[in-house]
């Protein structure tokens, strides 16, 4: 039973709302893997007709979200370590090029994330987190002034968002935030080398602990 879905209000376009909902749903965990789902009772829960809930499930099948379950329907698809730490590998080396690219023009990122993310991190709600974590990164992206970069990312983070959500649920890295607070001081002072080695460090560790952490959720289900 999907209860976690909402109705969505009357609109033109619905497959990216439909996308989107589905997403963050399996994201947080809302959604586990090997839950079920089919086309009806998508439409039904969230108002809508068979056809967007269609493409949008065929869009979360060919970007690796969900599969084909044994008779009828989808299913959401299990987490894949080993993908996953091949994510973390692109991931470190994007977010140390674009903290490098954003130090040379020693670019300052709103304090604002990082003191939203501090706040949403002790309120301990996983998907404002995860969506906080990515706004400070996409952040830092945009000031590197290479739209390659977070095209790139972002591609990744659909993903990476999902471990996050599986992991979060049982464990939260309190530092986040601190080493976020460092990377932003270091691209503020010009500090290219810095900033570079804070950020693959940042998601070097973050991918070791994820991974760690995720390895001990999949054993005990």
């Amino acid at each position: 039973m999907l209860s976690q879905l909402h109705k969505l209000p009357a609109r033109t376009d619905f497959v990216q709302a439909v996308y989107k909902a589905l997403l963050d749903a399996i994201s947080d965990g809302s959604l586990p893997p090997g839950t079920r789902i089919t086309q009806e009772e998508i439409a039904e829960q969230m108002n809508v007709s068979r056809l967007p809930v269609l493409q949008a499930l065929r869009q979360l099948k060919n970007d690796g979200f969900v599969e084909d379950a044994p008779g009828r329907g989808l299913q959401v698809t299990a987490l894949n370590i080993e993908w996953i730490d091949k994510l973390y590998e692109v991931r470190s080396a994007l977010d140390s090029l674009a903290a490098k690219l954003a130090a040379q023009k020693k670019c300052i990122i709103d304090p604002a994330l990082i003191k939203h993310g501090r706040a949403v991190s002790d309120k301990g709600d996983v998907r404002a987190l995860i969506d906080a974590d990515i706004a400070f990164h996409s952040a830092i992206y945009e000031a590197s002034e290479n739209p390659l970069i977070a095209k790139s990312a972002h591609l990744h983070w659909t993903h990476l968002r999902r471990v996050m959500g599986a992991v979060l649920q049982s464990s939260q890295r309190s530092a986040i935030w601190d080493e976020h607070q460092a990377i932003a001081d270091a691209i503020k002072s010009g500090d290219e080398k810095k900033a570079a080695e804070l950020s693959e460090l940042h998601a070097m560790r973050a991918r070791k602990n994820l991974i760690h952490e995720l390895e001990q959720v999949l054993s005990s289900q």
